[in-house]
């Protein structure tokens, strides 16, 4: 059992009763619910008494002291991938929305922490009349993902909404917090919001868990190999990591890459073929969580072929976690320094990412190197613990503002009746 919440200055705090919403399957094995469960447990762990609220759909075992309300069953929706459609949007949202609502009438909340930008719109429609105190998880910016999911627009156009909405959704909430800085001093520098409404809490990662001197590592094959996992949809730039691999294969011809996936590879199949680099991938499922570390532990190279990335991503937490040397593009890494905790490629460049990977794959001590002090940077900056803690100071800080306005409030109103 948790135990009892201590302040800094040692003195007991109330507990806190938490909505988290998750506007997505919940628990799933990517992004966004990785989030949203990890801080829920942390929190839990400190002692709130947390609540998630979230679709109908789950995959993998519930976490344990959190509680979990789940919209109506929709047997003909079973969208696992991240992204919005007309069926999420028209249909799934507002029904999440109205099982959110009756929550917050069956029981009092603090405080509504909502994660994404579908979420946020989920939890404003919720709470309208209740005065509850919400909090939006900016993961990333849309004026970055938008434009990689096919709504039948151009590029420009969907940037361009994106950024619209970068600028509007925010405000619907009392404050942001944002995963990285870049979102942070985005949403302060292009869309004007005060410094005091928007800070940075960054993703945790189960250290321990991730601990590769306690990983077997029984390699099946003597090849180099690079590892990549994840979902495969547009904003991930598989067509990079295949052009780059050419690369790779050229110098290093019996290299290999494992693409550990859910996700249907039949998109990039052609390109394979056409590049040459087919016949060097290997795919499988997406291992269970258990699982995970003992593959990372078996690759020589972990990559993060993302451009885009305003947010940042899990599995580059988790290679990192793993004591793995990263190449990734530099606008997608944060935490990552180039020679020190990885090796960054400017955006887009396909033969610096190439140059990458070979370079770490001929030298396996600079490849140790990188991913032990991967893993430093993570157990200093990225443990569920410390995340929980940042997202508690954030809860009492916007509730000891609310209080304060309901109480101006209400002293105005008194004084308007004496008038």
């Amino acid at each position: 059992m948790p135990g009892a919440i201590i302040s800094n200055t040692g003195a007991p705090e109330a507990r806190l009763r938490i909505a988290l919403v998750a506007a997505c399957p919940f628990p799933l094995a990517r992004g966004t619910p990785v989030r949203i469960q990890r801080m829920a447990e942390a929190l839990a762990e400190r002692g709130h008494d947390v609540h998630v609220i979230t679709y109908h759909l789950g995959y993998g075992e519930l976490p344990a002291q959190v509680h979990v309300h789940r919209m109506a069953n929709l047997r003909f929706y079973r969208k696992r991938s991240p992204g919005p459609s007309p069926v999420k949007l028209a249909i799934v949202d507002p029904l999440l929305a109205r099982r959110l609502r009756r929550t917050l009438r069956e029981q009092p909340f603090d405080v509504i922490h909502a994660h994404h930008y579908e979420g946020l719109l989920v939890a404003a429609a919720a709470r309208v009349g209740l005065r509850i105190p919400l909090i939006y998880d900016a993961h990333t910016l849309l004026s970055s993902e938008l434009p990689y999911y096919n709504f039948g627009l151009p590029k420009a156009v969907k940037r361009a909404v994106g950024r619209w909405f970068d600028r509007q959704l925010p405000k619907l909430a009392e404050h942001t917090i944002c995963v990285t800085q870049t979102i942070r001093e985005r949403l302060i520098g292009e869309c004007g919001f005060a410094p005091e409404r928007v800070s940075v809490i960054m993703n945790g990662v189960e250290v321990e868990h991730f601990d590769p001197a306690a990983q077997a590592a029984t390699r099946t094959h003597e090849r180099p190999t690079v590892i990549f996992t994840g979902n495969l949809a547009g904003y991930q730039r598989i067509d990079l990591l295949l052009q780059a691999f050419q690369q790779v294969i050229a110098s290093i011809p019996d290299a290999r890459l494992l693409i550990a996936s859910d996700s249907s590879f039949a998109p990039y199949e052609a390109l394979a073929r056409q590049l040459g680099v087919r016949e060097h991938i290997e795919l499988i499922d997406s291992p269970k969580f258990d699982e995970l570390p003992a593959l990372l532990a078996g690759a020589d190279v972990a990559v993060n072929p993302r451009t885009d990335g305003d947010g940042v991503p899990v599995k580059l937490l988790n290679y990192m976690a793993a004591g793995r040397a990263v190449v990734s593009f530099a606008s997608s890494a944060p935490g990552v320094i180039h020679g020190q905790t990885g090796w960054l490629a400017e955006p887009g460049n396909v033969r610096q990412f190439a140059e990458g990977v070979v370079a770490l794959l001929r030298d396996p001590e600079a490849s140790r190197r990188l991913g032990q002090a991967a893993r430093r940077y993570i157990q200093d900056n990225c443990r569920w613990p410390l995340v929980a803690e940042r997202c508690e100071a954030v809860y009492r800080a916007l509730g000891e503002a609310h209080m304060n306005r309901a109480q101006s409030h209400a002293a105005h109103a008194l004084l308007g009746t004496k008038k």
